[in-house]
């Protein structure tokens, strides 16, 4: 059975969110188990020195103080080595990803775990799954010129080693919501 790690990041948590229907729909219409992770509705933490000196830190060498550093890290990776698809349902704020899309890519790139620097450059290390986003775009068409969210997003996802990445305008999914 496909196991989808479902991922909203607007910050509309109301039923006008089109990210939100679109993302939905997309997971209802995949059919699976599914894990979800709401990040309006529990916020990352943005990274810090600390954490970022921790993730480099050998695991068998780790205090527990650096262990607990990483606890919500490690867990976000976990959700997302166990998918066969991600969806993300995401709008573009500022011509690029909401904050807090931005921290949950932050908090999974983990060096040895989710990605590695090998003598032909970087080699992601979540292979095998397929990617898909679900934009409200708000009058920025996706893909174009102006949407910078799609191409950080893929070459991303390309880098922890996810390259089956599909886009989707969320209004081509679901009409517009009224507010």
């Amino acid at each position: 059975m496909t196991h989808i790690l479902h991922i909203d990041a607007s910050a509309n948590t109301t039923t006008t969110s089109v990210s939100r229907a679109a993302s939905a729909k997309l997971v209802a219409d995949l059919g699976g188990t599914v894990t979800y992770r709401d990040l309006a509705q529990t916020p990352l933490p943005q990274i810090d020195g600390p954490w970022a000196d921790a993730r480099l830190t050998d695991p068998d060498t780790r205090s527990a103080e650096d262990a607990e550093r990483l606890e919500l890290s490690d867990e976000i990776v976990a959700e997302a080595a166990a998918a066969d698809v991600i969806v993300i349902g995401t709008p573009i704020y500022n011509f690029a990803a909401p904050a807090s899309l931005k921290a949950w890519m932050d908090l999974i790139a983990r060096p040895r775990v989710t990605f590695r620097y090998s003598e032909n450059g970087p080699e992601g290390l979540l292979t095998g799954k397929k990617a898909i986003i679900a934009v409200a775009s708000g009058g920025v068409p996706v893909g174009s010129e102006m949407d910078f969210l799609s191409s950080h997003l893929r070459v991303f996802l390309g880098f922890i080693g996810i390259t089956d990445v599909e886009f989707v305008a969320a209004k081509d999914i679901v009409p517009p919501l009224a507010a």
